[in-house]
């Protein structure tokens, strides 16, 4: 039993030093444009998940009306758009440029089968190492649900508010 647990922490050690060189000499892809490292996606997806889960899923307070899914179009024509596109429109270089690249949310890749809660809690905390700025501190709460439904929703929009995600942000 001895030699079984010297054995068990001669190779904790020796894990741990192999993490730390992996890390400290340079092998760890950290360019934008490197592959991921062995296990990134699954790990962040995994912790990304649980904590929103742990936070729970809040139900909207809003309705999915035409007013909110409009103020919803603006408010994502004015913050989101850069980094997720409009409709329409090839991707901007800023988003070709980020690691991971953002979903473009009105070119195929939508988050309509992500529940308004789970979009507004990305929106309003960010997500860690992504690019994904939390905008809990800059947009109301009204704001971060607006959005929410919009991009819930985006799949079934009446006509002026997907006209309006097709507009250019006003400057």
């Amino acid at each position: 039993m001895r030699s079984f647990l010297i054995g068990f922490l001669v190779a904790l050690v020796l894990t741990a030093a192999g993490v730390y060189a992996y890390f400290r000499f340079g092998f760890a892809p950290v360019a934008t444009q490197a592959p991921s490292m062995p296990f990134e996606s699954s790990l962040a997806h995994l912790a990304l998940h649980a904590r929103i889960t742990k936070d729970g899923i809040r139900q909207s307070p809003l309705p999915p009306d035409e007013p909110n899914l409009l103020a919803g179009a603006h408010i994502y024509r004015d913050h989101c758009a850069v980094c997720h596109g409009l409709a329409g429109l090839p991707e901007t270089a800023i988003a070709a440029g980020m690691f991971p690249r953002p979903p473009q949310f009105f070119a195929g890749q939508g988050v309509t089968d992500d529940p308004p809660g789970e979009t507004y809690w990305k929106a309003a905390n960010g997500i860690r190492l992504t690019g994904m700025p939390g905008f809990i501190k800059s947009l109301t709460g009204t704001q971060l649900w607006q959005v929410s439904l919009l991009l819930a929703n985006a799949d079934k929009l009446p006509a002026n508010v997907r006209a309006a995600v097709g507009q250019l942000p006003a400057r």
